[in-house]
Parts: C-alpha cells; structure tokens; sequence
C-alpha cells in the first residue's frame, strides 16, 4: 500500500506559483518544480494528478488571495468608494515595492494561454469574474449611498477599473519605470471619484 504523501500544501503551492510565476507554465519543467517544492514528481503527481493539476492549483491559490485582498480593501473602509481607491491603491503599492516586476499571474496566463487549456482558462476567468463582481457590487453600493451620480454606470466602471489594474501589471511587467507606473496609477485613481 502507498504512503499517503504529506507537505504543507500552501506553503507547495506559494513555492510552485513562485516558479510558474517567474517561468510561465511552458518554460516551468517537472524538475524545476521538484526542486522547488521538494517533493519527488511521483508525490507531484499522486496530490496534483499532473503538471497542468499543479498549475490550476496555483492559480487557485493565487485567485483566492486575490480576492481576500479585494476583501480586506473593501470591509475596512468606512465607504465603498474608499474600498475601491485603497485596493486600487494597494496593488500601485505592491507593484511599486518589487525590485522584480512579475506582472499578475491572471494576467500572465491570459496571456500565455489565450487559447486551448481550458481548465486553467476557466480557472482564470473565474477570480478575474469574481474580483469584478466584488467591485461591481461595491460599486453598486457606492451609487445607493450617493457616492456616485445616479447617471454614471456601475458595470461600466468595474470593466473600466479591471481593464486599468490588469493594464497596470502589464506596463509594470514590460516597461516597470517607476515613474510611469505612478503616472498612470495616479490617472485610474483620479478617474474614480471620492
């Protein structure tokens, strides 16, 4: 009978989406990942069942942090508006703080697999679904409270916001200028009204 394997599955997968992240899925080998996580590829593969297993779990991990900082954002302003700038004003924090510009891991697989792969797609899609609906719910409550003229669109400004902060991460990750990052941070924050 097998020994059941035993890790520290967050602590695997911080590991892994640290390589994935710097790699890409295509560049990522099976031994790189074993070096990283040290785990053997046969305990990889009984707890992730593959190497695409591995990568939807990171993107799980990393979707759900995520959307725990969205969270954390929104829940401790005293209004919804506030919630929107300090997440917003968060990732400009992180993205501003890394000597080494990752760009999001959503993003980068986005970009990396714009088509095929559809379980990691559909991993993908599901936290960039779930941190729009958080700001279009937010937002919606930012118009109730008068936060935001009854004319101006809540949906359309959760799409416009998500396309900035995604648009951020790839400026920070293809031109990471500090100085243009703050620019531009500075210009989506200036679109969101409070």
């Amino acid at each position: 009978m097998a020994r059941a394997v035993e890790f520290d599955r967050e602590e695997v997968l911080q590991k892994a989406l640290n390589i994935f992240w710097q790699d890409g899925y295509c560049k990522c080998s099976i031994s790189r990942l074993v070096h990283a996580t040290h785990l053997q590829p046969g305990s990889i593969y009984a707890a992730f069942s593959s190497k695409d297993g591995l990568f939807v779990a990171t993107l799980e991990y990393y979707g759900r942090q995520s959307v725990k900082r969205l969270q954390s954002c929104l829940e401790k302003a005293d209004t919804p508006l506030q919630g929107v700038r300090k997440f917003i004003e968060t990732i400009g924090e992180i993205i501003l703080s890394r000597e080494e510009q990752r760009g999001c891991f959503l993003v980068n697989t986005v970009l990396e697999f714009s088509s095929g792969k559809d379980a990691i797609n559909q991993e993908v899609n599901k936290y960039m679904k779930a941190i729009e609906s958080h700001l279009l719910a937010t937002l919606m409550s930012a118009r109730d409270a008068g936060e935001l003229s009854p004319d101006q669109d809540p949906e359309a400004l959760a799409k416009y916001l998500m396309v900035n902060i995604w648009g951020l991460q790839v400026l920070a990750k293809t031109n990471p200028d500090k100085k243009s990052v703050r620019a531009v941070l500075d210009q989506i924050l200036a679109n969101v009204p409070g």
